[in-house]
């Protein structure tokens, strides 16, 4: 059986699922790389120059930890998903990337996704893709179609019942999931970010799991319908220019609007249309003047110590304003 190696990190977290069953039904094996460790990181760094992002740091780090445990390697370049609308340069480059940097990796599976090269061009990759495992053209479209119906039950699932791509994940793997997202809590924090930035534990020193400690109740952009984040990017500042920064100005005018304790972006060092959407959420939050926001900024020499404190700063802020809400009201 071929086994097809998928790094844990990128644009993992929005599509794993939909890629487990594509490769699955074609009767191939998935691997996925293990968490990230410090490892990683500095195997991935040692490979291209400073002035690269820490998202594209560590997707190396998980290539280089796969290169003994597969057959190939599964790296799309994602270029766009909607007309008139780009990723950032790394998802159009990171196969050619991967393979100039680390030339002992296996073979890289990669397909070009362009959705302004029309319908044909994209069913032409999918069928290209599925060939290095059958030369079956109805296997190959019926294991496309299962993995987009895939896709669609992980997108509602995490809308429905509110959960983040791990929790989301585990649940449709069968495990089960702590349930503590939907019990009562004090204070709500909405999290504004990409997902490879909010759902690294490494790279994000556990965010998630410290605001949940300290009882809070966390939301993401995945816990958003497509049509809130629609009509919350179109109030705030109209049509991006990138794909996935629209999710963070949809989701920030939308935790804006809906009333939640306290909003906090995290961002890449470095990452130019993060820093811009992240500025147009956060001029938003202070127009409003109703909801705290707090904006993170990760890269690899971040401090632990630094961002704990200041998480907490915010938390106990976010409490005693409430504390004082209360007060007013008794």
């Amino acid at each position: 059986m071929v086994r097809v190696g998928i790094p844990r990190a990128l644009l993992y977290y929005r599509y794993l699922p939909m890629w487990q069953t594509f490769f699955t039904k074609l009767g191939a094996e998935v691997v996925v790389s293990s968490p990230t460790t410090q490892a990683m990181l500095t195997a991935g760094s040692a490979r291209v120059v400073a002035d690269t992002c820490l998202p594209v740091k560590m997707f190396l780090g998980h290539v280089i930890s796969l290169v003994d445990e597969c057959d190939l390697i599964f790296i799309p370049a994602i270029r766009s998903l909607r007309r008139k609308v780009y990723n950032c340069a790394k998802f159009l480059g990171l196969p050619d990337m991967t393979r100039a940097v680390l030339p002992e990796a296996p073979p890289i599976l990669d397909i070009d996704i362009d959705i302004n090269q029309g319908q044909r061009k994209l069913y032409q990759a999918i069928y290209k893709l599925g060939r290095y495992f059958t030369g079956n053209p109805l296997k190959v479209r019926q294991a496309s179609r299962a993995a987009w119906q895939t896709h669609l039950n992980y997108r509602e699932l995490m809308c429905r019942q509110k959960l983040t791509p791990v929790e989301a994940i585990a649940r449709m793997s069968g495990h089960k999931t702590d349930s503590s997202q939907s019990a009562s809590r004090p204070a709500t924090i909405a999290l504004l970010g990409h997902p490879y930035l909010l759902y690294d534990d490494y790279m994000n020193y556990r965010l998630i799991h410290r605001l949940e400690q300290a009882g809070n109740k966390v939301l993401t952009a995945e816990m958003l319908t497509d049509g809130e984040l629609e009509s919350a990017i179109v109030r705030l500042g109209g049509r991006a220019y990138w794909t996935y920064e629209e999710e963070i100005v949809g989701a920030g005018e939308h935790y804006l609007q809906s009333g939640v304790d306290g909003i906090i972006g995290i961002m890449a060092f470095g990452c130019g249309p993060d820093s811009l959407m992240m500025e147009m959420v956060r001029r938003q939050a202070a127009r409003l003047k109703t909801v705290p926001f707090m904006s993170l900024t990760l890269e690899e020499h971040t401090a632990e110590a630094g961002v704990i404190t200041r998480l907490e700063a915010f938390v106990e802020m976010i409490k005693r304003k409430k504390r004082r809400q209360v007060e007013k009201c008794s």
